[in-house]
């Protein structure tokens, strides 16, 4: 039987996960997916996936792939792993792809949502979800500030001290900051991230709407290379990988 290269796209509630990659002894959402394929085609199957989620992350749009020799039809197999799965993780879709397709290599652009919430109230049936910050933002500022981290630039004070790629540059297409009411929401897209690269560059943007630091300032700090030049890091609960495109 021939071998067959299938594209899943994956959803998760990160919230009680150490993140998408397989580690001995903890939860990963890899390493569940990964068992859940096992148990229904009865032998190991790789799991790759296109980007490696921090623990408490969640995702709607995860993409891996794998590369299976079983009778299962692929319009079957979306629904045949889902049902192995915890019910906190879903494969939405399983494409056959061509053998030379590579899960990260051949991205275009994925698109980070971040979520916040300024109420004074807990809001606890999102709250795995969110970042609930009880404080009153400027968000005018952050849109400003937002800005001015789009186009290709070098995004090294704003990548984990622990980020050692050859190269810290990356293009940003679109940062935006919309809010409805109570609730803040941090859109990035861009053609790849480093590691905590979004939390890192929301924990700036808050500082800037609680005016502690200039919309101007998002400049120096990109020259400053320098993680220390950046604002803190917000926590991992309010991200979402929304979609990957290829």
């Amino acid at each position: 039987m021939a071998t067959r290269n299938i594209k899943l796209t994956i959803a998760y509630d990160g919230s009680g996960y150490h993140g998408w990659q397989m580690q001995r002894g903890l939860k990963t959402i890899q390493g569940a997916v990964a068992s859940a394929l096992y148990h229904l085609i009865g032998s190991k199957v790789m799991v790759y996936g296109a980007s490696r989620t921090d623990a408490g992350v969640s995702a709607l749009g995860q993409v891996a792939v794998i590369q299976i020799d079983s009778p299962i039809p692929t319009e079957k197999l979306a629904i045949a792993t889902t049902n192995r799965l915890p019910s906190d993780i879903v494969v939405t879709e399983a494409v056959e792809v061509d053998e030379a397709f590579d899960v990260s290599a051949d991205v275009k652009s994925k698109l980070y949502r971040y979520t916040i919430f300024t109420g004074p109230v807990r809001p606890v049936m999102q709250i795995r979800h969110c970042w609930h910050l009880p404080e009153k933002l400027n968000t005018e500022a952050m849109a400003e500030a937002a800005k001015m981290l789009i186009g290709k630039k070098d995004f090294k004070s704003f990548a984990a001290a622990a980020d050692n790629r050859e190269t810290s540059i990356r293009t940003i297409f679109r940062c935006d900051v919309t809010n409805d009411n109570d609730w803040i929401y941090i859109d990035v897209e861009g053609d790849g991230f480093l590691y905590n690269m979004v939390r890192n560059i929301v924990g700036t943007l808050v500082e800037v709407g609680r005016e502690k630091i200039e919309p101007q300032k998002i400049e120096q700090i990109l020259e400053a290379k320098d993680r220390t030049a950046a604002g803190p890091i917000a926590p991992a609960s309010g991200l979402c990988l929304m979609w990957i495109k290829y």
